[in-house]
């Protein structure tokens, strides 16, 4: 089960939240409000889902009429590598149509808060071995016939290598915590979206982490192509 634990947000409210990587994130946008980041009215809707239908349609237009196959009848492992290369040469679109998808949203946050990001022994080793700086986008892709995922990245800068490899030693750890951007809800206006850490891709960028996810927003999106997104978003900018 997923550790989960009880804040009081700025307006005196109680909320439980929690998730881990291999957890599920309850209520994304309730982190939001804690850094700063949300409302509580972002966060009453999340709970409520009163509007949620309504705002996810919003947030998913476009998702429709297909997606641009740029390399049709290839295996999954071959538009992996290809939509990396086309990532890394910061060609956004071209590396999503290399998997038969297509951006749909994207938010950037910067001066994120490294700590209030965090969860559990993540945080812990966060507050230990501060970052020195950390940077996110948020996203949300579709394949043109209903199925969409959210896809969640993070620069953290640290002082040294060493200190970028110590912490993904923690993060690669099954169930040690987690590091993302904030208010997947208010970022995209995508409601209950559970990014369970499953579909997970660090690397390393001089002294800086980047760690991406990966994980099903709407219709079905398999895991294979979970993992693909991550890896290939790991290299798209975060600016």
């Amino acid at each position: 089960m997923p550790e989960e634990r009880w804040v009081t947000l700025k307006d005196g409210r109680r909320v439980k939240i929690g998730g881990t990587k291999g957890g599920v994130v309850a209520i994304a946008a309730a982190a939001a409000v804690i850094a700063g980041g949300g409302g509580a009215a972002g966060l009453g809707g999340a709970l409520s889902g009163g509007s949620g239908s309504a705002v996810t349609s919003e947030a998913l237009a476009g998702n429709s009429g297909g997606a641009v196959d740029s390399l049709p009848g290839r295996s999954l492992n071959t538009r992996r590598a290809e939509g990396r290369e086309s990532a890394k040469r910061g060609r956004s679109d071209e590396a999503w149509s290399r998997v038969k998808f297509k951006q749909l949203k994207r938010k950037v946050e910067r001066e994120m808060n490294c700590i209030a990001a965090a969860t559990d022994q993540v945080r812990e080793f966060l507050t230990k071995t501060p970052c020195t700086s950390m940077r996110g986008v948020v996203l949300a892709v579709g394949d043109g016939h209903g199925n969409a995922a959210v896809v969640t990245v993070v620069r953290v800068g640290f002082k040294t290598k060493a200190h970028a490899r110590e912490f993904k030693e923690v993060e690669d750890v099954h169930g040690s915590g987690d590091i993302r951007p904030l208010g997947i809800t208010a970022a995209l206006g995508l409601a209950d979206v559970k990014m369970t850490g499953l579909h997970y891709h660090a690397r390393p960028d001089g002294t800086a982490m980047i760690v991406a996810e990966a994980d099903t927003a709407t219709g079905h999106v398999d895991g294979g192509t979970l993992d693909a997104l991550a890896d290939i978003a790991s290299y798209l900018p975060t600016t």
